[in-house]
């Protein structure tokens, strides 16, 4: 059974194939609409079987260079799963693609509109290309459906909602949903019976609160902006603030869209990178990169500890993507000082954990603290194979 899993995304298309839940093919196309786009394809071991630079122009041009490669190397695809970004309130679970699925994502591309117009022409080349294999959708906001009307309604007239469905809908649901039951497994216990908190911390981050098996709140909103801090993303401001921004820089919505999504977070408060390593490299050079080290785990750790009150305690914190993976020093700012919330971290254990699964709590913390790669790809090829039945 080969399942084959298709992540068209604004900018990029990464790709994987796998066979009984393992990975045997993985690849991804970067810089669409640039002559200098990179092509790379590793095998089943990881080694880099391509890596090349070509133009590529469109994500049509994209998609069909994968379809194409996947042709040449003569894989038996059974079933096909997509990462879709935006499923608003109709899709509380993953499905299989049909004309009706594929118009609700159309409609939704004015929620998503740098994402959901690419997820859904990589459905379409697929139909044309692998045609009668099944496709599956797996929405990043399905996980999040089970938030509390109360928890994602916003203070706003309740009109608003009504006519434009302007409330929470959250993201990373399939990264939230794999840690979930990835942290239960490692704990031997039911997701029934847990507490957890998951940290999806890489350039877009955002966290999440899981009882019993489902997302009670998250931190990210209407759009990905809100919430944390992050690496371009500015995360919760003071609405006020943007309105007197545009009027005293006589700024377009459209470019105030650019300064709040592209422009700040880590690269507008540090005004050197958006990659925390480079960071953490001039935390002792520039007293604004230290800064925003400062502001970037402080909102982790309001979140954290938010959370917490709303689950009323806590079993296990999960940190994971790319900063939450590989950045002790982040983790570690993050959880001091929050002994009283029964998380205790220990610091040997942390600073050895880069890049792989790992426990870094003490032994005495009442909290377990874990550090988990995420595999959004995986998780999608397993909903594809049980709902496509293969």
């Amino acid at each position: 059974m080969q399942v084959f899993v298709l992540n068209s995304g604004s900018s990029s298309v990464k790709c994987a194939v796998f066979q009984h839940e393992k990975r045997i093919f993985s690849g991804f196309i970067e810089r669409i609409g640039f002559n200098d786009a990179r092509v790379q394809y590793k095998d089943f071991v990881g080694n880099i079987q391509e890596d090349y630079i070509e133009s590529v122009l469109n994500h049509h041009q994209a998609l069909l260079v994968i379809a194409n490669t996947l042709k040449k190397l003569q894989f038996k695809i059974e079933a096909i799963g997509h990462r879709i970004v935006h499923g608003g309130e109709k899709f509380s679970k993953p499905v299989i693609v049909n004309e009706e699925v594929k118009k609700y994502i159309r409609d939704c591309i004015v929620l998503a509109p740098l994402h959901n117009p690419y997820n859904l022409l990589g459905i379409e080349i697929c139909e044309q290309y692998f045609p009668g294999i099944t496709n599956v959708a797996v929405f990043d906001t399905a996980f999040h459906s089970t938030i509390p009307k109360e928890y994602a309604i916003y203070p706003l007239p309740y009109e608003y909602y009504v006519k434009y469905k302007i409330r929470k809908y959250g993201f990373h649901g399939t990264s939230h949903q794999y840690l979930m039951l990835k942290a239960s497994e490692l704990l031997n216990k039911s997701p029934e019976n847990l507490k957890i908190i998951t940290c999806h911390l890489g350039n877009g981050a955002s966290i999440t609160a899981i009882k019993n098996g489902k997302s009670v709140d998250t931190s990210m909103g209407f759009t990905p902006t809100a919430g944390l801090m992050m690496g371009t993303r500015c995360g919760d401001v003071d609405p006020s603030a943007i309105i007197y921004l545009q009027q005293v820089e006589n700024i377009s919505a459209r470019d105030m869209e650019v300064v709040i999504t592209k422009k700040s977070g880590l690269l507008g408060v540090s005004g050197i990178s958006a990659d925390m390593r480079e960071i953490v490299f001039n935390i002792d050079k520039s007293t604004r990169a230290k800064l925003a080290f400062k502001m970037y785990c402080y909102y982790v750790k309001k979140y954290i500890a938010s959370y917490i009150g709303i689950l009323n305690g806590v079993d296990c914190i999960v940190f994971s993507a790319g900063v939450g993976e590989n950045s002790p020093r982040v983790r570690e700012e993050i959880l001091k000082n929050m002994e009283n919330l029964g998380i205790i971290i220990d610091k040997e254990k942390n600073f050895s954990t880069v890049g792989k699964d790992g426990i870094i709590s003490a032994d005495e913390s009442q909290v377990k603290v874990m550090v988990l790669r995420t595999d959004e790809e995986l998780m999608i090829a397993k909903i594809t194979a049980q709902l496509a039945k293969v």
